[in-house]
C-alpha cells in the first residue's frame, strides 16, 4: 500500500533509522543504501536531515550509528545502570589526555561508590578504586556532589584521614562556595597521603549533579603548576557527557 501523501519522507526516514538503530555495529553509507532499500542521493539527503537533529551520528570511521538523542532517551528510561556505559568514552578520551586514573562515582548512602576506571599509563598511583566507597567531605568526588546537591553531609563528626583532612564543618562549606565558583573540586592529600585528585559535576535533567568525574595521581605528578590544566580537561570531559544526558545547565563556574 502507498505512503499517504507527505508521508513518504518520513517513512524512508524511518526505514533508514530503524537500519542503524538495529544494526549491531555502525554501518557505511553502501550499506544504509542496501539495507533501507533507498536511493543514493534520497539516503545522503535523510542521514544529513538525521545528523542536524542528534538521531545518528558518524564515528571517525565514516560509519553510522544512533545519535545522541537516542543516548539521552536511554538514561531517562533506564537510569543508573546506564551510565557507566556511556561514560564510558569521555573517561577513556580524559585518559588519553592526561594519563591519569580517571574515575566516575555517585552518592550512595553517605558515600561516594565509584563505579567505573581508567587506569593510569603509570604504574605509580595505578589504585582500582571500583566498587570502593569513599567519603565525600575529603574526596574530590565527594566534594563536588556535596557542592552541587547531590549528597549530604551525614550529621556525625568529621573524620580526619590525613593530617590535611578538613574536619570541620564551617571550613568545609566555605570550600564547597569555592567548588561552585570555580565548577571543580580539590582533594589534595585529604583522603589519602601522597594522592590528589580533581573533579567536577555530571549533570542529567535538573540543576544536581547525578555524578562526578575526577582525575587522579601522585603528588609527584599532579603538582600546582598541572593541576589547573587537568581540571579544565575533567571539566570539558564532564559538561560534554552532561549534555549527552540531556542536562540544558551549560557550564557550570566563573570560566
Amino acid at each position: 500500500m502507498s505512503s499517504p501523501a507527505g508521508t513518504q519522507a518520513v517513512d524512508r526516514a524511518v526505514r533508514l533509522l530503524t537500519a542503524i538503530v538495529e544494526a549491531p555495529v555502525p554501518l557505511d553509507f553502501s550499506e544504509l543504501v542496501a539495507s533501507a532499500g533507498l536511493v543514493k542521493s534520497t539516503t545522503s539527503r535523510l542521514l544529513q536531515a538525521l545528523e542536524r537533529g542528534a538521531l545518528v551520528v558518524r564515528t571517525d570511521g565514516g560509519k553510522y550509528k544512533p545519535g545522541e538523542v537516542f543516548i539521552r532517551y536511554a538514561w531517562r528510561s533506564r537510569g543508573d545502570g546506564d551510565l557507566v556505559e556511556i561514560a564510558q568514552p569521555f573517561l577513556d578520551r580524559l585518559s588519553a589526555l592526561t594519563s591519569e586514573t580517571i574515575n566516575i562515582g555517585i552518592f550512595v548512602r553517605d558515600a561516594v561508590e565509584q563505579i567505573a576506571q581508567v587506569d593510569s599509563t603509570y604504574l605509580l598511583g595505578a589504585t582500582n578504586w571500583v566498587g570502593r566507597s569513599v567519603p565525600v567531605h575529603c574526596s574530590a568526588l565527594g566534594k563536588v556532589l556535596l557542592a552541587y546537591g547531590s549528597a549530604v553531609l551525614a550529621p556525625t563528626r568529621l573524620e580526619k584521614l590525613t593530617a590535611k583532612t578538613i574536619t570541620n564543618k564551617a571550613l568545609l562549606e566555605v570550600q564547597l562556595s569555592k567548588v561552585r565558583e570555580l565548577g571543580y573540586a580539590v582533594s589534595n592529600e585529604e583522603l589519602e597521603e601522597g594522592l590528589v585528585a580533581v573533579a567536577a559535576p555530571v549533570f542529567a535533567v535538573g540543576t544536581n549533579a547525578v555524578a562526578a568525574l575526577s582525575v587522579s595521581g601522585p603528588t609527584t605528578r599532579l603538582n600546582e603548576s598541572r593541576l589547573v590544566e587537568v581540571a579544565m580537561a575533567c571539566m570539558k570531559e564532564a559538561e560534554s557527557l552532561s549534555k549527552v544526558l540531556g542536562s540544558t545547565t551549560g557550564k557550570v563556574g566563573a570560566a
